[in-house]
């Protein structure tokens, strides 16, 4: 009877360590195709391939958006599994509105506290989800938080001195796409498609070590997709010429539309893409903030970390959504205060 009973339960247990292992293949992938990247970068060595000046470009992109981003993932995974060890889930039906409609508005301004890019509020955002967060609540806390943050508003005041008009339609903009963006959900989204697998409690552990078994799987599981949707980035950034987007940039309207595509290919860190925005100066304001906006909010990472955390049904739903939403905030607000 007891061998019995121990086979069922191990027997249970294998289908979770099969999607651990099957999900730790892009964690591998990353780990020597970084590990190739910084060696060549940061030695100079000389390979053959290697040496061919696109391959260069290719792995300086790659390995910088990846050194960028990486600190800001390991924050992002430790808030996360905070979240996970001390927070109780009853505290969120507390601290958020019942009614998913002012719960929207208040996840989206609760952004403005937590410092941290758009790749810890991934791992953030799902968190919230298994917490018992409304989606379109955690979406809009998921899109906020990595544009309206103090250290964004700061650099975006850096980069554009002078010019307080840019910080603020920044942080109109971004505010009203997150809305925006949690209001459609709400009528439109469905709960398959931020459907979260819930794992099981820890049951005999401490909390340092629910802390590190936390932190360990999100790390594992955001940090193998950061790397893919940077090589997607990197290989866009040497494919797409450099005249095609000087050329664009004559046209007021079309230069607007240009800045939103290229933010989502060049996958800049939320605290760096202003002083880019700013360095583009052949192209008008609004296009600039549109760099701004639809940037933090979705770009080619992003798009590979979602797809990796809620799955491809919500990606190829949720991105398009927030960049023509990205795009039509950042026209109004432009219109109106640049």
């Amino acid at each position: 009877m007891s061998i019995s009973i121990l086979t069922r339960v191990s027997t249970r247990t294998l289908p979770e360590e099969r999607v651990t292992t099957t999900r730790r293949w892009p964690v591998v992938l990353a780990a020597a195709v970084v590990l190739v990247a910084v060696v060549v970068r940061l030695t100079g060595t000389k390979v053959g391939f290697l040496d061919v000046p696109a391959v260069q470009a290719w792995t300086t992109v790659f390995v910088a958006i990846v050194i960028q981003a990486t600190p800001f993932l390991v924050f992002g995974v430790m808030v996360s599994a905070l979240i996970a060890v001390l927070v109780p889930p009853s505290f969120f039906t507390y601290a958020l509105p019942r009614n998913q409609a002012l719960a929207v508005p208040v996840a989206s301004l609760a952004g403005a506290v937590l410092p941290g890019c758009e790749c810890a509020s991934v791992p953030i955002a799902r968190r919230l989800v298994s917490r018992g967060v409304p989606p379109a609540a955690a979406l809009a806390f998921l899109l906020s938080a990595p544009a309206i943050n103090p250290i964004v508003i700061v650099a975006t005041a850096v980069a554009f001195p002078g010019r307080p008009e840019m910080v603020l339609a920044r942080l109109v903009a971004s505010v009203a796409v997150s809305m925006t963006v949690g209001f459609i959900w709400i009528k439109l989204g469905r709960p398959a498609w931020t459907m979260v697998k819930q794992r099981p409690e820890s049951v005999g552990r401490t909390r340092l070590e629910r802390f590190a078994y936390e932190t360990r799987h999100d790390f594992l599981q955001a940090g193998g997709f950061l790397v893919i949707g940077a090589m997607a980035a990197a290989a866009l950034n040497v494919l797409v010429p450099q005249s095609i987007l000087t050329s664009i940039a004559s046209s007021p309207w079309l230069s607007v539309l240009a800045l939103g595509l290229l933010a989502v290919l060049l996958a800049v860190c939320s605290e760096a893409d202003a002083f880019i925005a700013a360095s583009l100066t052949s192209f008008s304001p609004t296009a600039q903030l549109a760099f701004m906006v639809v940037g933090p909010m979705v770009d080619v990472k992003l798009i590979a970390m979602q797809a990796g955390t809620f799955g491809r049904a919500f990606a190829l739903r949720f991105a398009p959504l927030v960049f023509v939403t990205g795009m039509v905030a950042t026209a109004v607000v432009g219109l109106v205060l640049l």
